[in-house]
C-alpha cells in the first residue's frame, strides 16, 4: 500500500489550497483516513479524521470551519481543502490512513486523532502561508 501526497505549495494568508492523498494497493473505502501538519520544530498534530462516510468525521479545532476532509471512491483519492489559510497553517501535511489493523469503526471516536493508529502514511506536502 503506498500513498501519494501532493497539491502543497505557496498560498498567501486568505487563500485555499486543495491536497490530495492518492493511495494504491489498497482502497480507501470503510476505512479511517486523516491528515496531520508538522511545523518546523514542532510535534506531528492532528487536522482532520474521516471515517467513510461524512458522519463520522473529526476536525481540530484550529482548522474547524476553515478545512475540508473528502473522499473521491473512484479515484480512491481523499482531498483536504484548506480555505481561510493562515501563516501559522504553514507546516508539512501528511495524509494516514488505517485499513482496520488498528481503527474500526467503533474504535473510530475514540482513535482517530492518535497518529500511532494509523498504519500507512504519505511522504508529505509543504504548505507555505505567507502573511
Amino acid at each position: 500500500v503506498q500513498l501519494q501526497a501532493s497539491g502543497g505549495g505557496l498560498v498567501q494568508a486568505g487563500g485555499s489550497l486543495r491536497l490530495s492523498c492518492a493511495a494504491s494497493g489498497r482502497t480507501f473505502s470503510y476505512y479511517a483516513v486523516a491528515w496531520f501538519r508538522q511545523a518546523p520544530g514542532q510535534e506531528r498534530e492532528f487536522v482532520a479524521a474521516n471515517y467513510w462516510n461524512d458522519g463520522n468525521t473529526y476536525y481540530a479545532d484550529s482548522v474547524k470551519d476553515r478545512f475540508t476532509i473528502s473522499r473521491d471512491s473512484v479515484k480512491n483519492t481523499v482531498y483536504l481543502q484548506m480555505n481561510s489559510l493562515k501563516p501559522d497553517d504553514t507546516a508539512v501535511y501528511y495524509c494516514a490512513a488505517d485499513f482496520g489493523t488498528k481503527i474500526t469503526y467503533y474504535g473510530f471516536s475514540r482513535y482517530y486523532s492518535d497518529a500511532q493508529k494509523y498504519e500507512y502514511w504519505g511522504q508529505g506536502t509543504q504548505v507555505t502561508v505567507s502573511s
